[in-house]
């Protein structure tokens, strides 16, 4: 008895259409998505229940990481020169050309003003070598120093404020011109909070009672 022959299907697929819907998505994502500011210092925020939406625009954060060394994060590029200007004349600092556009590729800054010019004249790569300084076990007071916004006011013997600090500066120079700004305080969930109360006074000293307080979305447990 003859064996029947089966019928022999071609496997070949046409994977055009495959390809097209690819490219259209990688398209999609690429026009759509955001990029993650670089930060200096990786900060853990607490966990809450708010979702909020944060303002991509108009906005000033201030970054507060583990050790209580703080750091400044503006969306404003243009108002941030003007910031820097501003706060260098306080303390007869003058940047070059060349420094200016240095920081204007910054995303977030924070080191003290004085010591801004030397910092800004670093590649990227020795400024995040600066930066990393805070993550060190051996790190000495002394290269804490050249880290993070001082907050410190000083006083004179009578014990009034006789030079205000440098964070101060730079929220009163930055909301001046920009009644619209928007404030954000981005605290590591490790600060102490005698650290982030001293932010909080300082805003309150400077007439800023409306800020956000960022926080991660808190999930809730599985059972």
């Amino acid at each position: 008895m003859a064996k029947a022959k089966v019928k022999k299907h071609s496997t070949f697929i046409d994977m055009t259409a495959m390809s097209d819907v690819t490219v259209l998505l990688l398209t999609f994502f690429m026009l759509t998505s955001t990029f993650v500011n670089k930060e200096p210092i990786q900060v853990t925020t607490p966990s809450s229940i708010s979702e909020t939406k944060v303002p991509d625009t108009n906005m000033l954060t201030i970054l507060v990481d583990p050790s209580g060394k703080i750091f400044i994060s503006m969306t404003n590029q243009d108002q941030l020169l003007a910031t820097l200007k501003k706060v260098g004349e306080d303390y007869g600092i003058t940047f070059t050309e060349k420094q200016l556009a240095n920081f204007a590729r910054l995303k977030s800054f924070g080191v003290p003003i004085r010591s801004m010019p030397n910092f800004l004249d670093l590649s990227v790569e020795k400024q995040d070598e600066v930066m990393a300084i805070i993550n060190k076990p051996d790190a000495t007071q002394e290269d804490l120093k050249a880290i993070g916004i001082p907050n410190e006011d000083k006083k004179g013997a009578d014990g009034v404020i006789a030079e205000t600090s440098e964070f101060k500066r730079w929220i009163r120079y930055a909301t001046e011109d920009n009644k619209e700004l928007q404030l954000a305080i981005k605290s590591d969930k490790n600060v102490e909070y005698p650290v982030v109360k001293k932010v909080i006074e300082d805003l309150r000293d400077l007439r800023k009672n409306r800020y956000l307080l960022l926080t991660s979305l808190k999930t809730a447990s599985a059972n």
